[in-house]
């Protein structure tokens, strides 16, 4: 993410670890109540199409690379890499530039992190907007990693499957996912890309996915995607889910209808789980451009016109 004509501040934040994380706040100061943006993954970075979602003039929003991510160093590092420490960092930005209270914003991974540092403080949380709804369980891993998904896309779950050898086929993930953690650059670039093939083609929802070119391809995001995943994203299984009565903010879920990665079941499952809640339903896929960012774009506005 690049500085813009509405950029208020940038800063490179120590957090402990040897972990140093970029920060950048962005729109009108005089708002009270920030957004605070949570990118996706895990794995991601803030980029600048993400402020797309946000109108300068009535909102401010912090922006911010996760450990190893994006602008932050050291950059790609799994070591003091947990949702946990993401939690603590998130207390450290916020008490950095004296915010008490945030509204929260996130899809995929960014929704489950919003979630679990909802339950973590819930006072600093006055609302949440989510989409492409996450929570980070067994089963919906197993969506996507072992071709729940493949009724729809045949097709790509027949092209990662040829990926492996044969006694691997039935789940080819368990195949690329030790490389992926492996210490064989080129292992780890191999199947980092046959994952991120498999995952862009899901993402797309059409058939116009054209994968990075292998020879410039940077695995480090799908490395620490895979790390998270096969940890469950560090909490147990259904914990989000279990605990979602707690959340008793506002929280309003914008799920696409047509979510080849994040299985819409959950999003209702959450939905009915939490105590004041809204699932408000799109044609998306998982990509939030277009119907989903027009209407975020109206939620995030009048929660910070009314905060």
């Amino acid at each position: 993410m690049s500085p813009d004509q509405y950029t208020l501040s940038e800063l490179m934040l120590p957090v402990g670890n040897g972990h140093t994380l970029y920060v950048q706040e962005w729109g009108n100061k005089n708002v009270q109540t920030p957004i605070l943006f949570l990118h996706g993954g895990p794995g991601g970075s803030c980029k600048d199409r993400h402020k797309q979602i946000f109108n300068p003039a009535r909102e401010r929003v912090i922006f911010f690379d996760q450990r190893g991510c994006g602008k932050s160093t050291p950059y790609g590092s799994l070591e003091h890499n947990q949702t946990k420490y993401i939690v603590e960092d998130i207390e450290k930005i916020l008490s950095r530039l004296g915010v008490e209270s945030v509204i929260l914003h996130g899809g995929s991974w960014g929704c489950a992190l919003a979630l679990f540092y909802g339950l973590a403080h819930p006072p600093r949380v006055k609302a949440m907007v989510l989409h492409g709804i996450w929570t980070s369980t067994q089963s919906e891993n197993d969506w996507l990693d072992k071709g729940g998904f493949r009724t729809f896309y045949p097709e790509v779950w027949e092209q990662y499957a040829a990926s492996v050898p044969s006694k691997y086929r039935h789940d080819p993930s368990s195949y690329h996912f030790p490389r992926i953690l492996g210490n064989d650059p080129e292992a780890i670039k191999a199947s980092g890309y046959a994952y991120e093939s498999l995952e862009g083609s899901a993402i797309s929802l059409d058939d116009r996915f054209t994968p990075d070119n292998f020879d410039e391809f940077d695995p480090s995001g799908i490395q620490m995607e895979a790390y998270y995943l096969t940890n469950l994203c560090f909490m147990p299984d259904r914990y989000i889910l279990d605990n979602a009565s707690k959340l008793t903010m506002p929280i309003w879920l914008v799920q696409g209808r047509y979510d080849m990665v994040c299985p819409p079941t959950t999003a209702y499952e959450l939905h009915k789980a939490l105590p004041q809640s809204e699932l408000l339903w799109t044609m998306n896929g998982h990509k939030a451009e277009h119907e989903s960012w027009n209407l975020m774009r109206t939620l995030m506005l009048q929660l910070s016109e009314s905060a």
